[in-house]
């Protein structure tokens, strides 16, 4: 029978960045709420909890590492929002975000999880960041959680 590893869904001993456009921000507040709700419903404490809020969905990734190296946080959560527009604006910046953020987890060995919306639309947006399609934020969280306990677990 071959061994399963999984991991836990617990914030206990674990300490979070978080790292939060601004720009989208209605949307954006939205994810925090979610991702907050998350790390305290598993038993995170204020202290254990770091927000970082940047200008925009571009400078995430370069935000994330810099707390991903820093030593003091075991995971990093992503958090934001992409809204299609009329221009090429849209695959310009969703495309260098996902990549960022995958290149932090990538060099740092430390969870990364990804939490920024790419929508065509606001209301889009609206139904994944806490209405019909659930909150993305609080999956972002859980995500992290999860990935952090099972680098501990094959360690």
């Amino acid at each position: 029978m071959p061994k399963f590893i999984e991991g836990e869904i617990t914030a206990q001993g674990i300490n979070f960045a978080i790292v939060v456009s601004r720009f989208n921000d209605f949307i954006s507040q939205r994810l925090l709420d979610g991702a907050l709700d998350a790390l305290k419903r598993h038993g995170a404490t204020d202290e254990q909890i770091t927000v970082v809020k940047v200008p925009g969905a571009f400078e995430i990734s370069s935000m994330a590492k810099r707390l991903a190296l820093g030593g003091r946080f075991d995971c990093v959560i992503c958090l934001g929002a992409v809204i299609r527009g009329a221009t090429p604006h849209f695959e310009y910046i969703s495309t260098q975000v996902a990549r960022g953020v995958a290149a932090v987890a990538f060099e740092s060995q430390v969870p990364v999880s990804f939490g920024v919306l790419t929508c065509d639309t606001i209301e889009q947006a609206i139904e994944r960041a806490g209405t019909k399609s659930g909150n993305r934020g609080w999956d972002a969280a859980v995500s992290a959680m999860e990935m952090v306990s099972l680098l501990k677990a094959i360690d």
